[in-house]
């Protein structure tokens, strides 16, 4: 962040998006121009498409990752970070701003915008990274205002996963998360990850514990839930399918455990989305 701007606005253009699953203190609005794939925001995990819009809060992990039979050179995003507190202590106080510091402290879960407010907030992320000085922060709040006051916007992460570790701990926890991003759906090991985390089994528990406030069942379980969510949403796969792919051993335990976390069966939720 530099000390000319307030918000950093990033033009990405690259052959891919495979950054590894990170957080930082600055919040981010990220649209992505061109490019398809996986999009994981704190334990969500769903397919992206071009013109996806998300707002994540401050050190909730993150990451867009392209599909790997992705054209080359095709993978294109605009990105504004901000601090939460980008405009000093006391400027969000104003009365005239309520809507937009409702809208940062409920951010942690990660906000979808679609729609209409989509379409507006993207048109004006343009003319925010043509613009500079007092007219780009002006730009940067109505950005924000629309946000807060749109209701063609949902949370990402119902279970909101915001991290708690200090520096020294980052490339520990990417190592990690990149792993369980990349094999959730498959068995996981405690001996393995806590290997990767160069901990004892104990220790790693521990250190999960302290920066998700989750243990590793819990982290992986989330994942794979999202994940069944999302492809039962999105495809016809049967309920045994889905059951099997997202890692779930045998189907009584997934019924058990996705009506646990979601208060509906699969096949309930499925109906919830196909209007049946």
């Amino acid at each position: 962040m530099g000390i000319e701007s307030s918000i950093s606005i990033l033009e990405l253009d690259m052959t891919c998006f495979n950054g590894p699953y990170h957080f930082h203190p600055e919040l981010e609005l990220t649209w992505i121009r061109k490019g398809s794939g996986r999009r994981y925001v704190g334990g969500n995990v769903s397919d992206y498409e071009p013109d996806d819009l998300v707002l994540v809060g401050a050190n909730v992990p993150h990451c867009w990752q392209s599909r790997k039979e992705a054209i080359p050179h095709n993978a294109q995003a605009t990105v504004i970070q901000f601090l939460p507190k980008f405009a000093g202590d006391q400027f969000l106080q104003l009365p005239e701003l309520n809507y937009i510091r409702n809208l940062l402290e409920r951010v942690n879960s990660g906000i979808l915008i679609t729609g209409n407010t989509q379409a507006k907030i993207t048109s004006k992320m343009v003319r925010c990274a043509e613009s500079d000085g007092f007219d780009r922060l002006l730009r940067f709040l109505e950005i924000l205002d629309m946000v807060a006051n749109s209701k063609e916007v949902e949370r990402i992460d119902p279970y909101s996963m915001a991290m708690t570790a200090s520096p020294a701990e980052t490339e520990r926890f990417q190592k990690v998360f990149s792993y369980l991003i990349g094999n959730y759906q498959q068995e996981i090991s405690l001996k393995t990850v806590a290997e990767i985390a160069n901990l004892t089994p104990t220790a790693f528990c521990r250190y999960l514990k302290s920066i998700t406030r989750k243990t590793l069942v819990e982290i992986v379980t989330e994942f794979r839930i999202n994940q069944a969510c999302q492809s039962l949403r999105s495809s016809k796969k049967s309920v045994n399918e889905i059951c099997f792919e997202c890692g779930f051993g045998n189907i009584s335990y997934f019924n058990k455990t996705f009506k646990a976390m979601t208060e509906n069966t699969p096949l309930q939720y499925r109906n919830l989305f196909s209007g049946h």
